[in-house]
This record gives C-alpha cells, structure tokens and sequence, in this order.
C-alpha cells in the first residue's frame, strides 16, 4: 500500500518531531549540547585527537545523539553519484544509489554499505537508532514499514554525521578507533 505526499509527511513527522522537540532541535545550532553519553560501549564521547575534529554543533548531534533542524542539512537534496562517510572517521557509510526523496526533511537512504552501521533501540523504547560502527558516532534514525521503496525502510540521517564524496574522487582513509588501554 502506497501511502499519498500528505500522509507520509505526517507519518514522518509523527515520528521524528516528538524528539527532535526534546532533543532542542528548534533551536539554531548554537544551544549548549547536553552531557555527553556513550554512544557505543567502549567509544569516547570526547572530541578525541584520533578521529577527525568536530564543531560544537557536530559534536552534539554526532556524540550526543541530538537532532539538526528538518530541512536545513546539507545534503537533503543532493542527488550526485557519489559516497557518504562518516564525519568523524571517514568510514563510507552510504552509497548515492540508496538515496531517496522522503519529504522528511533529512536524507533518507533504504540501504548502508554492509557492516557499517550498528542499529540498537533508542532510549525513548521506540525508535531505533543508527550509529557508525567504526566509531559508534550517532547517524540518525532507521524505520520500518513506510512504503517508501522496495525495501520498505528509511534510514532518516543527519548531514552533518556525513561527508559527500563524488563519485570518482577518492575516499579518506578511514581513522581507526583509538588503542585501548591496557588495565
């Protein structure tokens, strides 16, 4: 069952603005980011010198798990060939050709490269949360069940998780996670 323009928006919206309300996501990217949770057992939540540096911005949606603003990120509307890696480890996450236009108001994507993400419950019990399994960076948001393609999931994605590479042009090299210390 195809569901019509108006009835995705708000099937979308349903779903994405309960927390992105409390995550502070109506503000304009200068709020001071809550305090810093883990995002994956054993990953810094610290603008670690391994990976790449962040902004302050880019440190609370990727490390803090919040929200950027519908409609305001990068990379909503790019439709070049190209790959998407991760901002904080340039481990490639998504391909163009997975990409799709949701109206959600972030870029959408029914397919990751494989093993590049790790999907696990949100803490509110409901949604499921992508994170980057190289550096357990918070990507977004995956659903299930729109009819939006074929595969019948959404991963709703931050821009500013993600780098666009166009196709042909060479990829960083990824930064691997830092040693772990021996007790």
């Amino acid at each position: 069952m195809q569901l019509t323009f108006l009835s995705r928006a708000v099937v979308a919206v349903s779903v994405v603005l309960p927390a992105a309300l409390t995550a502070g996501a109506w503000q304009n990217g200068t709020e001071k980011p809550k305090p810093a949770t883990p995002a994956a057992k054993g990953t810094k939540t610290v603008n670690d010198p391994a990976y790449n540096p962040l902004t302050d911005f880019e440190k609370y949606v990727i490390l803090n798990k919040g929200t950027e603003r519908p409609f305001t990120g990068e990379y909503t509307h790019t439709k070049e060939a190209g790959t998407y890696t991760c901002r904080r480890c340039n481990a490639p996450l998504y391909e163009s050709d997975s990409k799709f236009e949701s109206e959600c108001g972030w870029p959408s994507f029914d397919d990751e490269i494989r093993g590049a993400v790790v999907r696990k419950l949100d803490a509110d019990g409901y949604r499921t949360e992508i994170l980057w399994r190289k550096c357990g960076g918070h990507v977004g948001h995956v659903v299930f069940g729109e009819g939006f393609t074929k595969k019948n999931v959404r991963h709703c994605v931050n821009s500013v998780s993600m780098r666009f590479y166009k196709k042909g042009a060479e990829l960083p090299k990824v930064v691997p996670p830092p040693a772990k210390k021996k007790p």
